[in-house]
């Protein structure tokens, strides 16, 4: 029995590239359901990739997070393949794609930083910014993934309906790989080549704020998925401060026997007070962060076996 593949392309005023995005990836894989789910455009997106054979829906919350959110929830299928509709991924790299979820990994990364996008992307903050996002993920994760903002990807149908978007815009690359490295899913990396833009063709990125985002969710799911060491590291900083006010205290307490600045004494308390709640919070944190990984297990296994029973 073939397997089920969906091509998932979230679009927003994409009407001069869309066309080809479809065409192409019905060429390269003639079995697979195309889906373009068309995000408030202004143009004839939603027309174009209908011609093109695609299937149309609409998504009236702006962003693609929430795109791909409700992509993953209404669409079954047994491989999922994530592409922008920009015509910025070639799409022969698909099928080597498809071909490793079919071997057993949960997702497969197209790994532009590996290949031409650093040569082809002109714009010179966006590869600043993917270079710090990946080695900042790298370093606080205890990970080695070489593209964490990739757009195109191949995932199983376990990690998409496993899978809990909560981002609204481009931050969701981000969100998705931390996901996965957290839960130690079986990942692999693929060189894929990318070329810029047409000339015509506008990005929907904002440097700036789109970056500032992404670090925020960078920030949010490090308190999510790794407190204790971020809980420790507050406690540190705190009990430094705190030792630095009250040491000349007890020093002059040693040399006359009286407690001189007791405002700062008691400033000095709190601050390492704080920093002993936040490395109990910490360890709380901890401990349903360890939880939330036992439950996402169990849920993987409840999924697999209710999919296999009922085929």
């Amino acid at each position: 029995m073939n397997p089920s593949i969906a091509v998932l392309v979230p679009c927003y005023n994409e009407a001069l590239t869309i066309k080809k995005v479809v065409t192409d990836f019905h060429h390269v894989l003639p079995n697979a359901t195309i889906y373009v789910y068309d995000n408030n455009s202004t143009d004839n997106t939603g027309e174009r990739a209908r011609e093109a054979g695609a299937i149309v829906r609409r998504e009236p919350r702006q962003g693609k997070g929430n795109v791909i959110r409700s992509m993953f929830q209404d669409i079954d299928a047994d491989i999922y393949l994530m592409v922008d509709g920009d015509d910025t991924y070639p799409a022969e790299h698909a099928p080597q794609m498809i071909e490793k979820i079919l071997e057993g990994y949960d997702m497969v990364i197209g790994d532009r930083l590996s290949s031409t996008y650093l040569q082809e992307n002109t714009r010179a903050f966006h590869n600043f910014g993917n270079l710090l996002v990946r080695n900042s993920i790298n370093h606080l994760f205890g990970s080695n993934i070489h593209d964490v903002m990739t757009g195109y990807r191949a995932m199983s149908f376990t990690f998409v309906k496993t899978y809990p978007a909560l981002s609204h815009g481009f931050e969701l690359e981000t969100e998705m790989t931390i996901h996965a490295i957290d839960k130690n899913v079986k990942i692999y990396e693929m060189p894929v080549n990318f070329r810029n833009r047409p000339a015509d063709s506008s990005s929907k990125l904002n440097t700036f704020s789109d970056g500032f985002k992404v670090l925020y969710t960078i920030a949010r799911m490090i308190c999510e998925y790794r407190p204790l060491p971020l809980f420790t590291t507050l406690l540190i900083i705190l009990f430094c401060i705190g030792a630095g006010l009250v040491c000349p205290i007890f020093i002059s307490y040693w040399r006359t026997g009286m407690v001189a600045r007791f405002p700062t004494l008691i400033v000095a308390s709190f601050i390492i007070l704080a920093g002993i709640i936040d490395f109990v919070a910490g360890i709380i944190l901890n401990l349903l962060a360890k939880q939330n990984r036992k439950l996402y297990t169990y849920h993987c296994n409840l999924l697999a076996y209710n999919r296999r029973h009922s085929q």
